[in-house]
């Protein structure tokens, strides 16, 4: 079970988007990274196919795990522990208690 999902409101806590927060879109197991809604976005030059056009197009690339902290309720990053709850293995933030999945 990993810490951080897609749907997840996450902080960037290190690098140059320190700061900044984003939902998680994708998350990328193997590589222990995850692509967040605006945040490392990067400029790429597109080749035109039959749906895109050609230009150059900013996208998110992915963000290492390690730089990324879940939102607690209160706004502030928070580390995520587990716990279970009725025979079930959930989520749970550090700084609150709080059961991040129901």
């Amino acid at each position: 079970m990993q810490k951080i999902r897609k749907g997840d409101k996450v902080v960037v806590i290190t690098g140059k988007d320190k700061g900044r927060q984003g939902e998680v879109l994708q998350v990328l197991p193997k590589e222990d990274r995850a692509v967040v809604r605006g945040v490392n976005v990067v400029k790429r030059h597109q080749r035109q196919t039959q749906t895109q056009e050609a230009g150059i197009i900013a996208k998110e690339a992915s963000v290492h795990l390690s730089n990324l902290a879940i939102v607690d309720k209160d706004g502030k990053p928070t580390r995520v522990g587990f716990q279970v709850v009725d025979g079930k293995k959930v989520r749970v933030a550090k700084r609150s208690g709080e059961v991040i999945d129901g």
